[in-house]
C-alpha cells in the first residue's frame, strides 16, 4: 500500500505496477534481529514539525519486540540523544534497524502508544526489510567506555563539516507524510556510496538517488512534505552532522547518468561529537565496482 505522494515519485521514476511487499505487524525474524541490535536508527518529528534523525544505542535488549505489533526501546538510550524533543504518546515514529558487520536493515514505521520512565512501546503500522545494497560493511566495537555526545549548533557548514561530508559514505534520511489509507506516517531510510557521494553545491546538499526497491517511501514523502533532517556519519571518528532542511527533487539534471538528485537547503546544523566508538579504516564497501557516487540504500 502506498500514499499518493509514493505513487507520484513512481509515475515521475517511470516505474509501473510496484509492488510491496509492506506488513502491519513484523515477522518473527525482524522481532529477533532487532533484539540483538546494538545500534538503531530512529525519528520523530520536532515541535516545529520537521523530523529528527538520531542512533539509539545500547547492549543487545534494549530493542525488544514482545509481540508482532509492538516494538519497545529502552528509555536510557533515547535520553541519551539530548537533541531528541519530549516524546508522547501518538507522536509518529520511524526505526531502521542496521547491522553493519553483515549488512542486515529491517524498517518499522507507527505511532508512540506509551511512555514510561523505563521505555516507550510503538506500535507498529508498517514492517518491512531492505535488501543489504549499498551498505558498508563495518565492525564498530562491541565494548567501549560510555560516550557523552558533544553537540554544537552551527550558523553555517564550516571546514570541518564540509570536510565530514566529503570523506562521508554513509547517511540516513528521515522524512514524513500524513497517513492515509493505511500508509504514510514518519520514516528513516540509509542511504550509501564511496567517500565523496554527497555532493555540495553553494552551501546546499546534492544527493545521488540510484534504483533500489522501487518503493520510493523516502522521495515520496519528500513531495508532499518537504521538510526532512539528515544524519551523516563519520564512523572514522565517531562522530556526525545533524542537518534539518528543506528537500527538492532534481528528476531530470541536465549532466551526468544520474536520473535523480535529492537537494536539500540545510536550515538548522548540529555537529555531534563523542556519538560512536571510532571505527578506524575497516570498511568493506559494497558494490566497489560502481564509480564514486553511484550508490544508493
Amino acid at each position: 500500500m502506498f500514499h499518493p505522494g509514493e505513487r507520484l515519485a513512481q509515475e515521475k521514476a517511470g516505474y509501473r505496477h510496484v509492488s510491496a511487499a509492506l506488513y502491519t505487524a513484523m515477522p518473527d525474524q525482524h522481532r529477533l534481529f532487532y533484539a540483538g541490535l546494538r545500534q538503531f536508527y530512529f525519528s520523530v518529528p520536532d515541535a516545529k514539525g520537521y523530523p529528527v534523525a538520531c542512533v539509539l544505542q545500547g547492549i543487545p535488549g534494549f530493542v525488544s519486540a514482545p509481540d508482532a505489533g509492538h516494538l519497545v526501546i529502552g528509555r536510557a538510550s533515547l535520553e541519551a540523544v539530548t537533541y531528541l524533543p519530549e516524546l508522547e504518546a501518538g507522536m509518529r515514529v520511524g526505526g531502521l534497524g542496521l547491522d553493519l558487520s553483515n549488512r542486515r536493515r529491517n524498517r518499522v514505521n507507527g505511532i508512540i502508544e506509551s511512555v514510561t520512565a523505563e521505555a516507550i512501546t510503538l506500535a507498529v503500522q508498517e514492517s518491512f526489510g531492505n535488501c543489504p545494497q549499498y551498505i558498508q560493511r563495518r565492525m564498530l566495537p562491541e565494548n567501549s567506555p560510555e560516550r557523552l555526545p558533544q553537540l554544537e549548533e552551527l550558523t553555517t557548514l564550516d571546514a570541518d563539516a564540509r570536510y565530514l561530508i566529503a570523506a562521508a559514505d554513509t547517511l540516513f534520511i528521515a522524512s514524513q507524510a500524513q497517513r492515509e489509507n493505511g500508509a504514510g506516517g514518519a520514516d528513516i531510510s540509509h542511504r550509501g556510496g564511496l567517500p565523496g557521494f554527497i555532493g555540495l553545491r553553494q552551501g546546499r546538499l546534492h544527493i545521488p538517488d540510484y534504483p533500489g526497491n522501487r518503493y520510493m517511501n523516502t522521495l515520496g514523502n519528500l513531495l508532499v512534505e518537504p521538510r526532512c533532517a539528515v544524519l551523516i556519519m563519520d564512523f572514522h571518528q565517531g562522530a556526525a552532522l545533524h542537518i534539518q532542511g528543506q528537500a527538492d527533487i532534481l528528476w531530470q539534471p541536465s549532466e551526468g547518468a544520474i536520473e535523480r538528485w535529492l537537494v536539500i537547503e540545510p536550515e538548522r546544523i548540529l555537529r555531534i561529537r563523542q556519538l560512536l566508538p571510532a571505527a578506524g579504516l575497516a570498511v568493506e564497501y559494497a558494490g566497489s565496482s560502481l564509480a564514486v557516487g553511484n550508490k544508493k540504500g
